[in-house]
């Protein structure tokens, strides 16, 4: 499988609107991150996790041609109002998209898009898609997918677990039996806001704590803001973490 970072910014994209720090100026494109995404390719068949604000941009600029299937991660707008470019795909393909998700992030899909549900007579596109509530484990591909739940603040945010393979965004705090569903990987994308504690998303530091009890053969750090710059940031992280930039592609 091949894992390309779409974005790898928070909800407010790095550079940030009216801000003029040394990181937002910067002309290092590593320090450019659209709302953060991945996409999973395995042959032809890709898989997309979040359809981030800059969904359009994101295929355009990695040359994203198909999406076979999405899994979202929760319905916080960053991360799903990319949703209305899954109309491109469906010109493209002449069929519908499933797109998973828990029971809180399907309904809230259906609210936040009604319009992609409702029977009108109209030439205009929309959206077509099937929303399916997770329930246990994903099968596609021939891939078995783990769901697992973490902590954004109080709010419940699924991760994703791809056998040797794991992406975890906005989280603060990893539950115990889903630190067990984490064990054992080659490769655990997870997000890492800035050095400065936050009450929703792991610091650097916090992170970095996190990968020493999961113990994964390589990470890598996204959902990054304009707090960090790449180069200074990345020669700090212990051997085996990297920070994560939009169009980084890896293979697992």
């Amino acid at each position: 499988m091949k894992i390309t970072f779409l974005g790898t910014g928070t909800s407010y994209g790095v550079p940030m609107v009216g801000c003029e720090c040394r990181v937002c100026t910067s002309d290092n494109p590593k320090n450019s991150r659209t709302r953060s995404s991945i996409i999973i390719s395995d042959g032809e068949y890709n898989i997309l996790i979040d359809a981030a604000t800059e969904l359009r941009i994101q295929c355009l600029k990695n040359s994203v041609k198909r999406l076979d299937a999405v899994l979202l991660t929760h319905s916080h707008a960053d991360h799903v109002l990319g949703f209305d470019d899954l109309r491109h795909f469906n010109r493209i393909q002449k069929t519908n998209i499933p797109v998973y998700g828990s029971a809180e992030t399907v309904n809230s899909i259906y609210r936040m898009f009604s319009y992609a549900f409702r029977e009108v007579s109209s030439n205009g596109s929309k959206p077509k898609v099937t929303l399916i509530p997770i329930d246990g484990t994903i099968n596609l591909s021939g891939k078995e997918i783990i769901p697992v739940d973490v902590m954004h603040g109080q709010e419940k945010v699924t991760a994703y677990r791809f056998d040797k393979f794991a992406y975890v965004t906005d989280v603060s705090q990893i539950p115990q039996d889903s630190v067990e569903k984490l064990m054992g990987l080659d490769i655990l994308i997870i997000a890492a806001l800035r050095n400065r504690p936050h009450e929703k998303h792991l610091s650097i530091e916090q992170a970095i704590s996190v990968v020493s009890k999961l113990k994964p053969k390589q990470t890598f750090f996204t959902h990054i803001a304009h707090d960090i710059e790449h180069e200074e940031t990345d020669k700090t992280l212990p051997a085996g973490i990297k920070l994560a930039y939009d169009g980084l592609s890896v293979e697992v």
